[in-house]
This record gives C-alpha cells, structure tokens and sequence, in this order.
C-alpha cells in the first residue's frame, strides 16, 4: 500500500505576518495525518482502557523527537498533499516520514518518532513494546526506500 496520501487547505490562521505558512502549522499537520493514517488502519491514537499486568490503564502514543524541512514558501488558500509513510518501527516506537507538495512542488519534509506508553494517572508515560497486531496494521504503510 505504501504512504497514506491526503490533502489540507492552507486556512489564514495558519500563516504569518508576511501571508507564508508559519513554520508551527507543519507539526499541526503532521500530527493531524499522523492521527488519520492510524485511524485508517483500526489503530486507537489514545487507546482507553488498554489491557496491562496492573489492570487496565490508557495507552497513546507520546512524540520524543520532531522535526521538519522547509524547501518552498505556500501561502494562504493553497492546498498541500501530505502523504506519510512508517519510516521504522521498533519495539516501542514508530517513526514517520512525511512528505508535503503543493501544485506537485516539494514544499517540506519531516519525520516524528512516537513511543507506545502506558499512562496511568499520577504517573510518567511508560514505554511498552507495541503490540504485534499494530505492527502488522502499519506495515501497510511502511516507506519502500
């Protein structure tokens, strides 16, 4: 199957003084294609209720790193295609590749690493090996390169 494709319109909000995306509204978007793609395989982006050894608990899916390459300038009212692909997954995390064109011009890349937890309330987030069912549903996605 390869990248999960979909398309944002660049609303005013998201541009700045100068009428240029400002640089935060990519991460907005990332995290936005990010949550779609997990939808789209039966994946929980905040899964209540998770089955642990202590009982049941939530898990989600915390970023530790992200980052984002800006190579063209788009403005208010252009419409971006952003496709995303699993770049890695290890025991505990996900890495993501996105991709973000506008009229078939490369306009950014990024990547963002997300790490399984466990929360409990009062507690830090805790890493945990993702399950093999999730594994095989992002799969689908893996990047080809």
């Amino acid at each position: 199957m390869g990248s999960f494709t979909t398309r944002r319109r660049v609303e005013f909000r998201d541009t700045d003084a100068a009428g240029i995306v400002h640089f935060s509204a990519f991460f907005f978007w990332m995290e936005s294609v990010e949550h779609e793609l997990l939808r789209s395989v039966g994946v929980a982006v905040v899964d209540r209720g998770a089955n642990d050894a202590d009982g049941v608990v939530d898990a989600s899916w915390p970023r530790v790193s992200a980052s984002c390459d800006y190579l063209s300038a788009v403005r208010f009212g252009d419409e971006l295609e952003v496709s995303v692909s699993v770049e890695a997954v290890g025991r505990t995390s996900v890495t993501y590749a996105f991709a973000f064109a506008h009229d078939g011009r490369s306009v950014a890349r990024g990547r963002v690493v997300a790490v399984r937890c466990l929360i409990r309330p009062g507690a830090k987030p805790e890493a945990v090996a993702i399950p093999a069912d999730i594994v095989r549903r992002l799969d689908a996605h893996r990047s080809t390169g």
